[in-house]
């Protein structure tokens, strides 16, 4: 169980973020979240108090370290949830360098680096790290989604193997592997979930699965953690 309910999490302005951003504020965490633009994000968020609007683009190294320090010198954090994600598909050869960067630098690289700038801080009082992947991560291939089935399969394992680095010093970390979830990841693909309710997840389920974690007693880690709807049924745009 969490008892300093202190949170950093990426990807907070929309999505599987904002819920589970709701999820924390309502459990009685402060959440410290970051994102780009938190013009459309719910307004019962941005009213809590217990939510701290970060803007910022995690793609800018510089810029994200000096708010991950200005933070840590606010208050002691110890739950980090690195969400923030973006994806785009089709051939690889159709996928633009430049898009390839965002995707590595979004969905890997900032999480690396969060990661690195808390860590001391966590082996110090323990804490909990949460990496949102994709089910993609665990797929022998991801044709149409070769790089960010690529890229997600190594922030799994980067997760698997800060736990064995950090895991005598109290460390939790969990990586959690939804597959389609009705989210504006998709917005670049030429297809979603179908509309059968049971072809989608719900963000908020990935939501609950951040609260199951972080309930779990001292002691009890839950290393990886897939999330599935029960039909596997997608449609084009």
């Amino acid at each position: 169980m969490i008892e300093n309910k202190t949170v950093l999490l990426t990807g907070a302005s929309s999505g599987i973020g904002e819920k589970i951003a709701l999820m924390l504020c309502q459990e009685g965490y402060t959440v410290y979240g970051i994102g780009r633009d938190f013009e459309k994000t719910d307004k019962e968020l941005l009213d809590n108090p217990l939510f701290k609007k970060i803007i910022c683009d995690i793609t800018d190294t510089q810029a994200l370290t000096r708010e991950v320090k200005t933070i840590r010198k606010e208050t002691p954090i110890n739950v980090l949830i690195n969400n923030a994600a973006c994806a785009w598909y089709g051939l690889h050869e159709e996928i633009s360098p430049d898009k390839i960067s965002k995707m590595v630098r979004t969905n890997l690289e900032a999480p690396m680096i969060i990661t690195q700038l808390l860590l001391r801080d966590f082996k110090k009082s323990g804490g909990t790290i949460i990496n949102i992947s994709s089910v993609t991560a665990i797929s022998s291939s991801n044709p149409h989604g070769a790089a960010y089935g690529a890229i997600k399969a190594g922030l799994l394992s980067f997760g698997n193997s800060i736990f064995e680095e950090a895991r005598k010093y109290g460390v939790k970390v969990t990586t959690i592997m939804p597959d389609m979830t009705r989210t504006n990841l998709y917005r670049n693909a030429d297809f979603e979930a179908d509309d059968t309710t049971e072809a989608g997840l719900d963000p908020t389920e990935v939501a609950e699965s951040v609260k199951y974690i972080l309930d779990r007693p001292d002691g009890v880690t839950i290393p990886q953690l897939v999330i599935r709807p029960q039909l596997h049924r997608i449609k084009k745009k």
